[in-house]
């Protein structure tokens, strides 16, 4: 019988995480023949005049402008939008890396998607079948497969039940059967303790402060590129929000790749402890 493998759980934002800017951006909103800022100002808008949940606004925004624009919107179209996506240098081979990393150590690296973005976009990208659940926005389908209405809405408050999920096991979105139940801590499948948040900015903050609270590991990566991406991360460093921040930049010996790696150390060494008590 083989050695029992300790779960650990990745969960990552995906807009300003793992791809540069907001997903819609690269081929949906230039579809509707508009530019990013404008449609962004008119959800703002639309969200204000509706005093409605920004996300929300959003999706409703894309479908309606979707439909003046003549712009198909079935699921297979948002997965098609989800490959034009580019992601940040060493996205694409970082999980197979780090899962041998922690495969050698007897951990079970497991990766999640927490985001506000559409989940039939992130299905369409590259690294989609990485992921062991991607929780993000998306949306029901009529009889004809068209987008008519959000299924899901994630929110930056509503994220944290994606985490519990993954902790509790109860990976399902429409069953909160395990969700709702109380499950002592030592038997939840994933402990907060063997959990790491990456996010880039506000939206992620309470998924941040919840498991570096609990005892994981919360990073804030930033857009090198861009001093406000980083601006943003130092003050979440600033304010205790994570545990590090470091560049958007998953190859092999950055900053990033190099930290994670030390934290799945970590979290074998407790394992360790753990066994001989």
């Amino acid at each position: 019988m083989g050695k029992r493998l300790v779960n650990m759980a990745i969960a990552y934002d995906f807009d300003g995480t793992l791809a540069p800017g907001n997903m819609q951006e690269y081929d949906f909103i230039p579809k509707l023949r508009m530019k990013s800022q404008g449609f962004w100002d008119d959800v703002a808008r639309y969200a204000q005049e509706q005093n409605a949940d920004q996300i929300l606004a959003y999706m409703y925004q894309m479908l309606k402008k979707a439909e003046s624009a003549e712009v198909r919107v079935t699921k297979n179209d948002f997965r098609k939008y989800g490959e034009q996506i580019k992601l940040f240098p060493g996205v694409v081979e970082w999980f197979e890396r780090i899962n041998d990393y922690g495969r050698e150590r007897s951990i079970r690296v497991e990766h999640y998607i927490v985001s506000s973005g559409i989940r039939e976009m992130v299905e369409g990208t590259s690294i989609a079948k990485e992921f062991k659940a991607i929780y993000a926005s998306g949306f029901m389908y009529d009889h004809h497969g068209v987008a008519c209405w959000p299924a899901l809405a994630i929110n930056y408050t509503t994220k944290t039940q994606y985490l519990f999920r993954v902790n509790k096991g109860s990976l399902e979105v429409y069953d909160n059967s395990v969700i709702n139940a109380y499950i002592p801590p030592e038997e939840r499948p994933v402990p907060f303790e063997n959990m790491i948040l990456i996010g880039d900015g506000e939206t992620d903050i309470p998924c941040m402060r919840l498991v570096k609270d609990q005892g994981g590991y919360s990073i804030s990566v930033y857009n090198s590129r861009k001093n406000k991406s980083k601006q943003v991360a130092e003050q979440l460093l600033k304010d205790k929000r994570v545990s590090l921040i470091a560049p958007a930049d998953y190859r092999e010996d950055k900053s990033i790749d190099l930290a994670v790696k030390a934290m799945i150390d970590k979290v074998e060494a407790r394992s360790k402890i753990l066994a001989l008590r």
